[in-house]
């Protein structure tokens, strides 16, 4: 059998038990191993202006594609801005914090075992809008 046999195509719809809503942003879950997707978890992720996640590391690169608005990355003592049209990798680990500058939007991707941590805070955890 070759390895394109068997391969199927998965449509995925989101629905509003796909959105997680925090104080910072509001993450619209997009492709993960619960939606049907076997390596991958993308998202949407949509923060107004001001508004500034906790500092935190994820243990896989991420792929951040802005798509509206400005961020700036602090990232292990390095400060950017990424404006709309412009793509953000992040390495797997490294401690960061996003805060918007407008209103923006980005969209996700990573390996779908990924998983959070907080300095200062014992364990990790999956992402509940990436599962």
């Amino acid at each position: 059998m070759s390895p394109r046999e068997g391969t199927t195509v998965r449509v995925i719809t989101t629905s509003p038990e796909h959105v997680v809503t925090t104080p910072n942003a509001t993450m619209t879950g997009l492709a993960s191993p619960s939606r049907g997707s076997a390596e991958l978890s993308t998202w949407h992720t949509a923060m107004a202006a001001g508004a500034a996640g906790p500092e935190h590391s994820v243990s896989r690169e991420q792929v951040w594609t802005v798509t509206a608005g400005v961020l700036e990355v602090t990232c292990e003592g390095r400060t950017e801005k990424v404006a709309a049209g412009q793509v953000l990798v992040l390495a797997p680990d490294a401690v960061r914090r996003v805060h918007a500058l407008a209103d923006t939007e980005v969209y996700v991707a990573m390996r779908a075992d990924g998983v959070v941590s907080v300095p200062g805070t014992e364990g990790s955890r999956p992402l509940p809008w990436a599962v």
